[in-house]
């Protein structure tokens, strides 16, 4: 069945969530980061997918932005910086305006040229989407912006997958789902979804009981991968 919707995942798909911490780590105000914002970054980033999947397992639902904020603040105390409440600051501030990765902008622009419906799916809350939309002037190539705040859990639920075909119709087979996080790709596979894992690290298949249909090291393809699947 032909792909007539395709749906990206935002952080670390769209959005580089590694950009906060570098750019915070190239202002002068900051030289405690020149060493350590990579580790910092990776360690932002893991905390703030284990607490989502923790807070989903538990039902503890909060929206991303506290989930975020938590995992910073965990990040901070590890890298001995959790007295600094201007880096905090400044970090979260940067978070809402995360760079797009180059190739996003082009690539989305052949998907709606193409005459793709395209759209987001993603853990973040409507106000840190929209701002992240906005800052990478991403709006006129999206049809729409999805956030599980509308379900009240993370993904990988169920629940949060069903949102694609309310919202754009068709099946789930009519979906290119499309996503930096090897577990969203695989579980978006097992929910039914044409799966893309944008794989930027080279990093292994997580041992889940579904894989990604598609490896990528980038988005630049996915517009012919939506042609042929």
């Amino acid at each position: 069945m032909p792909i007539r919707t395709c749906i990206f995942d935002a952080y670390g798909t769209l959005f580089d969530v590694t950009a906060a911490a570098r750019e915070a780590a190239s202002d002068p105000a900051f030289p405690q980061l020149t060493d350590t914002w990579a580790a910092l970054a990776q360690n932002w980033r893991q905390k703030q997918l284990n607490y989502s999947w923790l807070r989903a397992v538990v039902g503890a639902h909060v929206d991303f932005w506290q989930v975020t904020q938590n995992g910073l603040d965990w990040s901070l105390e590890a890298a001995g910086l959790d007295g600094d409440a201007a880096l905090r600051q400044r970090l979260l501030d940067l978070y809402w305006e995360l760079s797009a990765y180059p190739e996003v902008p082009a690539m989305l622009r052949a998907l709606k040229d193409a005459g793709y419906q395209t759209g987001i799916l993603s853990n973040g809350s409507p106000a840190m989407l929209a701002g992240a939309v906005d800052s990478a002037g991403l709006g006129a190539v999206l049809d729409d912006v999805l956030s599980v705040e509308s379900v009240g859990i993370f993904k990988p639920a169920g629940a949060v997958y069903d949102l694609v075909c309310q919202r754009f119709g068709g099946t789930p087979a009519e979906v290119l789902f499309v996503s930096s996080n090897g577990w969203d790709a695989g579980c978006a596979t097992g929910y039914g979804f044409t799966t893309a894992w944008v794989n930027r690290a080279g990093e292994p298949v997580d041992r889940l009981p579904w894989r990604p249909v598609h490896q990528l090291s980038d988005l630049t393809p996915i517009p012919e991968i939506a042609a042929t699947a």
